[in-house]
């Protein structure tokens, strides 16, 4: 049966079900991935999967396909991602799949892959599929047995975190998995739980769960004001990219919120490699030099971002997509409970008792976008990216091209990459003035529109 290759992405698979991603595929990605861990000598595999409609039947063919390769599966039911990393460390399998759709669409659904202590990501996706082409498969009788660890995860988070005074927050699940522990995890953390779409509805009735787009933050921004609340947290689909909003009702973008992070590991961990993706404000990198850390530019994925931290020893990393990860105590996933939790333990800890909006008003910032999608063609897209930097527009600026083309000015900086998870291109930009944005926008507006005269770019 024909597999569709554009699933198999930079660092998950990824489509719509009963598409391009079937029951089938799910079974044969269970056989492959099976095969790949009796490779590399892992016995046991931990599975889990998110709130969306389709999951339970698309686990059902993985645990089927996994367990026909000799593969004694756990299953952990419904639970947010990083509680899915958390149980392959509780475990020791340091091996799992989680199956979600993470921020994309309802009719979307996807898996993300542990497998020895490392997330698969390119090349390791790239021979997944090309087991599942060849049939190159390893049979065995496994088992499958299931697990509830969500307790567990929440009471070592709860035992990690101290917080010293009382706080109020109010907390948007979006319908998304995290409803399903919010209210408990956060009652245990000792604060004043309010909650706004709690009840985990693979529909998502009220909002995308994308805290990444101002739209889906309005209600968050609302109640906060409303509940006269210390802070706000909004969660995506899986649990595992986190939005904030101050006690005034203020988005704090990820990358702002990242300093906040950088200082308080930074002080435990002096003079440590800090890693950032290529989407976060130069002020981030600036500051982290500030306070005596060493900062990493890196692409954009959070599977990259695991990998980078583990062979640079980082205690730290960030994505301005609201992937935060801890290795600083904790175990160095990209977790938004954990981080969430961190933050409320900063924000109760802070010597000259601020509020949030307080601590967030010091730190340098210039005029900047959040991210712009630009849709594209899947197969077009990285094209674009080689054709853009051909063209040579910006010579005269600092050029970085780990990831898409990033220009840097002295005045601020823009960039545009291709998504690995959507067909569209990714722009943000940040001007030192509301001048200085809109030329560096116009600048690269004229560049794009040179390379395909088609898009719609909405500025």
């Amino acid at each position: 049966m024909h597999i569709d290759k554009s699933v198999f992405r930079a660092y998950d698979i990824r489509g719509v079900v009963d598409k391009n991603l079937t029951e089938h595929l799910a079974f044969q990605l269970g056989l492959s991935f099976g095969s790949a861990a009796h490779d590399k000598n892992v016995k046991q595999v931990v599975v889990a999967r998110d709130g969306r409609l389709t999951g339970e039947r698309l686990m059902a063919n993985l645990k089927k396909g996994l367990a026909q390769t000799g593969m004694e599966v756990i299953d952990i039911g419904m639970v947010p991602t990083p509680v899915l990393y958390f149980a392959c460390e509780h475990f020791k399998t340091h091996t799992g799949i989680m199956i979600t759709g993470s921020h994309n669409p309802a009719d979307y659904n996807g898996f993300k892959m542990v497998l020895d202590g490392l997330p698969l990501a390119e090349q390791s996706i790239e021979e997944l599929y090309d087991r599942i082409k060849n049939e190159q498969y390893v049979f065995g009788n496994g088992s499958m047995r299931t697990e509830d660890i969500t307790d567990a995860y929440m009471q070592v988070v709860c035992n990690e975190i101290q917080i010293t005074k009382p706080l109020k927050v109010v907390v948007d699940c979006g319908n998304g998995v995290v409803g399903a522990i919010a209210e408990k995890f956060f009652t245990k953390l000792g604060v004043d739980f309010v909650g706004l779409y709690c009840d985990v509805d693979g529909n998502f009735p009220n909002h995308h769960p994308d805290p990444g787009q101002p739209a889906n933050l309005q209600d968050l921004m609302q109640a906060v004001k409303q509940h006269k609340a210390d802070l706000g947290f909004a969660f995506d689909g899986d649990g595992d990219r986190l939005g904030i909003v101050t006690n005034q009702g203020e988005i704090v973008w990820p990358d702002r919120l990242m300093m906040l992070f950088v200082k308080a590991v930074l002080e435990a961990e002096p003079n440590s490699k800090i890693i950032y993706d290529i989407k976060c404000s130069h002020h981030l990198g600036h500051y982290i030099k500030k306070l005596g850390g060493d900062p990493v530019m890196y692409k954009t994925g959070h599977s990259l971002i695991k990998r980078k931290m583990k062979e640079l020893s980082a205690p730290l990393a960030g994505e301005m997509s609201g992937h935060f990860f801890f290795k600083h105590r904790w175990f160095g996933f990209d977790d938004a409970c954990f981080s969430a939790a961190m933050l409320l333990e900063i924000l109760s800890n802070d010597a000259l008792s601020r509020d949030l909006s307080e601590m967030v008003a010091n730190l340098a910032t210039g005029v900047c976008t959040p991210e712009i999608n630009v849709a594209i063609l899947d197969s077009k897209k990285f094209t674009f990216i080689e054709q853009l930097k051909a063209l040579q527009h910006f010579n005269n600026a600092k050029i970085i091209s780990i990831d898409g083309l990033r220009v840097e000015f002295d005045y601020g900086w823009g960039l545009v990459r291709a998504s690995n998870t959507t067909p569209n291109l990714v722009l943000r930009f940040e001007g030192d003035s509301e001048a200085d944005l809109i030329a560096i926008q116009q600048a690269f507006k004229a560049a794009m529109l040179e390379v395909d005269p088609s898009l719609s770019i909405p500025f």
